[in-house]
């Protein structure tokens, strides 16, 4: 919040509610390429201190590709086993180091469908479990791409064009389940709304 943003009231706990919750004495539990969690002491805004974990994931990038004329989205069918689901997603991974989002977003979309990216647009980042994980998220908009060879990614799923227009329904369904496709998906649906 900066000086112009008013605060909202103070909680009955008698806190003040727009006060930041406070981060010290971090302290590391276990590392990997995939994930990092620590415990750290937290202060929060009513001046009650507990420890608290922190789950940081590294940045990653999704796309929503759309043919030439926008009429079709490029999902994958695949299945993530860690929530045993078969869902639609869209492209997407991790910014590698030294990568800005928007390369990541392409060379993803590249190695997973073997397709380059003609028009590229950012169109919104979200953190997916803001309570308990650290984890940016940018969401892309690609338009139009061009077939340059095989996908050298082999287990990302079975991608496809499916009609724009069968989105909102497969969602309804339950059959996208990532928070990146979900949130990509509906913010194109919802331009297209408007």
């Amino acid at each position: 919040m900066n000086a112009r943003t008013p605060r909202p009231r103070a909680a009955a706990t008698g806190g003040r509610s727009g006060d930041p919750w406070r981060i010290a004495n971090v302290r590391g539990v276990l590392e990997s390429p995939w994930l990092r969690v620590e415990l750290a002491d937290v202060t929060k805004p009513s001046g009650a201190v507990e420890e608290h974990y922190l789950v940081r994931l590294p940045e990653a990038v999704m796309v929503v590709v759309l043919d030439g004329p926008g009429e079709h989205v490029l999902l994958a069918w695949r299945h993530r086993c860690v929530p045993d689901l078969w869902s639609y997603e869209i492209p997407g991974g991790l910014v590698e180091a030294g990568e800005t989002p928007e390369d990541a977003a392409r060379r993803e979309v590249a190695e997973e469908t073997g397709c380059a990216v003609r028009e590229l647009q950012h169109l919104v980042t979200f953190e997916p479990a803001v309570g308990s994980v650290a984890s940016r998220h940018d969401v892309y908009l690609a338009r139009g791409v061009d077939r340059v060879g095989d996908p050298t990614e082999r287990d990302e799923g079975i991608f496809g064009w499916v009609p724009l227009a069968r989105v909102r329904r497969l969602i309804a369904e339950g059959k996208v389940g990532s928070s990146g496709a979900l949130i990509g998906l509906l913010h194109v649906l919802a331009r297209r709304a408007a």
